[in-house]
């Protein structure tokens, strides 16, 4: 992949990423048809913990910073685009502990903008922070970047007027999108015009817009997955990927090489965030409901897990270890539910599912000390059958 981009720096990678993108979105609408309302749910969250997994791996696997603060940006992220959504009556009935804020009253935007203005200021705040944050190193900046999280939180709590406090927001909309809505009454308009493909138009139509399922989520949580891990490997695969990773293997040296340490990490903790803020305003459409309890240390906590499962430093290390515990975690279900073993009812063990993925990832972490992938890409594994992704040496 270093070496597909070295070579292929601007316009030529260009048509590589329409040809992902486009990939993507005929995979989001087969999907539609052929994965029911439950499996589409637990796809949808993946996407929106592929997000979180790859923009935190930018920070804490490639740039070696041990920051414990993306609870706070997801926080960041999902207020912002719930209360761009919510329309001024709906903000009036439902803050009952204060009066809603006039500027909060003003937000208002569609899915699109709103996920955007929730990254940039996700964003913003991270380089803000960068400065008193990254005077420090190690141990000391996960203790000030956890302490972050927890003022977020605690400023959620007690600013009713702005967050509704500890109830939170509801009825957050996700089924109204223009651009979705676009894109639907094209596809009916090819469907009904005389064109050699209106056959396919018609089947794409059919089997996304009038299947019942709500698709603008779905839609935008994939498209911007897609857009983050090409981000990320275009980052990675840059030179300041390169430095990134210089500073990770060792500061002090980097600093001797000449590299600008501060720089880049802001640079990573900023892009970093910006993502989280994104990734945090479609939660917050995917819950339709959020509140202060959502952001605590655990959010933090399972992202830490998926980037360690799948390799510090991997990006698809990263895709896999949230497919694993999102996606695992949901398999395992059944675990909660009464058990009946060769006709014997065992009685149902409430937390049992936790306990055996708990096992799971013990025994992997136990044979894989540095993750699933470490700190190599997918294309590494078979350089023969990957030539175009063999990383130059």
């Amino acid at each position: 992949m270093n070496k597909f981009y070295a070579n292929n720096p601007t316009t030529a990678t260009l048509g590589f990423h329409i040809s992902i993108y486009i990939l993507a979105i005929c995979i989001l609408f087969a999907a539609q048809s052929f994965l029911g309302d439950y499996a589409l749910r637990i796809f949808n969250n993946i996407l929106i913990f592929v997000i979180l997994a790859v923009s935190y791996n930018l920070i804490n696997g490639v740039t070696g910073q041990l920051s414990l603060e993306p609870n706070g940006f997801v926080a960041i992220g999902a207020y912002i685009t719930a209360l761009m959504l919510l329309d001024s009556d709906l903000k009036w009935g439902m803050f009952q502990l204060a009066d809603p804020h006039p500027f909060v009253l003003s937000m208002s935007s569609e899915l699109l903008p709103a996920l955007l203005c929730s990254g940039i200021v996700a964003a913003v705040i991270a380089i803000i922070l960068s400065f008193p944050v990254f005077r420090v190193r190690g141990d000391y900046l996960a203790i000030v970047t956890l302490g972050f999280g927890f003022i977020i939180k605690i400023l959620a709590i007690n600013n009713p007027e702005w967050t509704n406090g500890a109830i939170g927001l509801n009825e957050i909309p996700n089924d109204h999108d223009s651009i979705v809505k676009t894109i639907e009454n094209a596809l009916l308009s090819l469907s009904q015009s005389e064109i050699p493909l209106r056959e396919f138009f018609g089947f794409l139509y059919t089997h996304a817009f009038t299947n019942g399922a709500n698709i603008t989520i779905f839609f935008w949580s994939g498209i911007f997955a897609t857009a983050s891990v090409i981000l990320i490997l275009q980052i990675v695969y840059s030179k300041y990927g390169r430095a990134m990773k210089a500073v990770r293997d060792d500061e002090d040296a980097a600093i001797a090489m000449g590299i600008n340490t501060f720089k880049i990490k802001t640079f990573a903790f900023s892009t970093s965030a910006f993502l989280e803020g994104v990734g945090g305003g479609l939660m917050a459409v995917w819950l339709t409901t959020i509140d202060p309890k959502i952001f605590g240390f655990e959010l933090t906590f399972q992202l830490l897990i998926i980037i360690v499962l799948g390799g510090l430093g991997s990006t698809s290390g990263a895709i896999i270890g949230a497919i694993l515990v999102i996606g695992g975690g949901e398999w395992l279900r059944f675990l909660d539910q009464p058990l009946v073993f060769f006709g014997n009812d065992l009685g149902s063990y409430p937390g049992l599912r936790m306990v055996f993925f708990s096992l799971i990832l013990l025994v992997i972490m136990l044979f894989a000390r540095e993750g699933i992938m470490g700190k190599r890409e997918i294309w590494d594994l078979n350089p023969t059958r990957f030539r175009i992704f063999k990383k130059a040496q």
